[in-house]
């Protein structure tokens, strides 16, 4: 949330540039000034409370003076009586308009970067750049789809998963679980090295501690609840992203400059509703109510986030250069930021038998906003200072793993017509029909397989096979013909 302070412009505080924010966001910026008018309401309610105070001070001097003089004094008890009374009620008042207006503040979002592209429709999302591996064309295959793959080395069971728990259920099998597993320890290896805290959080929150990190509109559209016992403070709520237990773990803490930055390698299982994407990737396991992320989490001196927040972008992108997967960076557009984004990037990888680019990553430098509701304080209070310092908190995804395995699948699968040329001086033989492992994932995987061989048959009227109107393609090479590295046929 923004301070306050922000809005009025007697404490430092400019409310043009939050209406400009507003204004960019596509937000109502009459917004603004209901909180400007929230504010002066409890500010006259807290000040008129004082006031009573001190007229309470002067009476309890003068019941002092009638006591000493040995005079009665029982109209000015009374009298002290009602105003501790209207008091009372004065500061109940003032506490009930504090908390209307610290709601009407977190309605606001933070301040949108200079950078950030202007407008309310993704489709103008800005291009940041793009990469794919030397030799390796763009463009939509004549392929199988991820879930197909999934079905051909007997990776996941979805009818079953269904059946035990409703739509979007799954289970991961066999090599299906292996390379999903993969992912996930390559990635917290991957952060291990580069400086970063492997962490595994709670799978759920507490609901005061929820509403300090998620949006409200969040709880209805995206959040599990999983206790309900009558008593809101014991409320839980399974986590969409290990981002909203590790942004809370240092609720409360003030942290100095020698601390900082705090590098977390978040892990967890993560639960969503998915309420607003009925009908949206309906097959297969890109978008489902339960996966594994890896997630990039940093707290860092506010002087600091933006360069953190190119290092962190910086780091996705390496780790799927690593996997081999052609991808773009956008910026995303400023009516798409979530309240808490100054802005954000996404890493969007290419699906080829969709024939489109894809989000694995987002990306948001999220300044001090989170932060502040969290009170998590930043460096040495001067005398000077009028607004409290924070810390500055920035998260990326590293890898949503069910998400990425349905991109390396798509790229990996081996070509319906077998290849054979010459590489590196070497001969590349024909493959059988399977999936090549991508090189970085083999040693996570039972028998470090170079290539995982179909083993079952597609039913009929699958995806590609609708879409296509044929049948999968030829049948393997006659076994014991060598097989060259994907990786080196693909990507050299």
């Amino acid at each position: 949330m923004l301070d306050v302070f922000d809005f009025i412009e007697d404490k430092g505080g400019s409310p043009k540039q939050i209406r400009e924010s507003q204004r960019r966001r596509h937000a109502p910026e009459e917004a603004v000034d209901e909180v400007i008018a929230y504010y002066e309401d409890h500010r006259k309610t807290k000040y008129a409370a004082s006031q009573i105070g001190t007229q309470i001070n002067a009476t309890q001097k003068e019941i002092g003076a009638k006591k000493k003089a040995k005079q009665n004094a029982g109209e000015l008890l009374q009298k002290k009586l009602d105003l501790e009374k209207e008091k009372k009620m004065m500061e109940e008042s003032a506490a009930e308009k504090d908390s209307i207006l610290q709601k009407k503040i977190k309605t606001i979002g933070n301040y949108v970067h200079d950078s950030v592209p202007i407008s309310k429709n993704e489709d103008n999302n800005a291009m940041i750049r793009k990469w794919a591996p030397e030799g390796v064309k763009v463009e939509t295959r004549n392929c199988l789809s991820h879930h197909e793959v999934l079905t051909r080395i007997d990776g996941y069971d979805p009818d079953r998963g269904v059946k035990i728990v409703g739509h979007r259920g799954y289970c991961l099998t066999g090599y299906g679980l292996f390379l999903n597993l993969a992912l996930v320890n390559y990635g917290l290896e991957f952060l291990w090295k580069k400086g970063y805290k492997p962490n595994q959080p709670p799978h759920f929150m507490l609901r005061e501690c929820m509403a300090k990190t998620a949006q409200l509109e969040q709880f209805d559209e995206e959040l599990y609840k999983v206790t309900d016992d009558g008593e809101k403070q014991t409320d839980k709520y399974l986590i969409a992203t290990s981002e909203q237990p590790l942004s809370a773990l240092h609720e409360g803490e003030w942290l100095q400059e020698k601390e900082l930055p705090i590098k977390y390698a978040g892990y967890s299982t993560c639960y969503r509703k998915e309420a607003g994407a009925h009908g949206k990737d309906a097959w297969g396991i890109f978008r489902v109510h339960q996966f594994e992320k890896i997630e990039q989490f940093l707290f860092t001196k506010p002087d600091d986030s933006w360069k953190a927040f190119d290092e962190m972008i910086g780091i996705s992108e390496e780790f799927y250069q690593s996997l081999g997967l052609p991808y773009q960076v956008v910026a995303i557009v400023s009516g798409a930021l979530n309240n808490a984004a100054s802005k954000k990037y996404d890493l969007e990888a290419w699906f080829p038998f969709q024939g489109q680019y894809k989000e694995l990553v987002s990306c948001s430098n999220c300044t001090d906003y989170q932060s502040r509701e969290l009170e998590i304080r930043y460096g040495v209070k001067t005398q000077t200072e009028i607004k409290k310092k924070y810390v500055h908190a920035l998260n990326s995804t590293l890898c949503a793993t069910e998400r990425a395995l349905c991109c390396v699948l798509e790229n990996y699968q081996t070509d319906e017509v077998s290849i054979a040329r010459p590489l590196h001086g070497k001969v590349a033989y024909y493959y059988p029909q399977g999936v090549v492992v991508p090189e970085v994932l083999r040693r996570y995987i039972p028998g470090a397989p170079e290539l995982i061989t179909y083993s079952r048959e597609l039913p009929k009227d699958t995806t590609s096979q609708k879409a296509k109107g044929k049948a999968a393609g030829p049948a393997p090479p006659p076994a014991g013909e060598p097989v060259e590295q994907m990786s080196n046929l693909k990507m050299k």
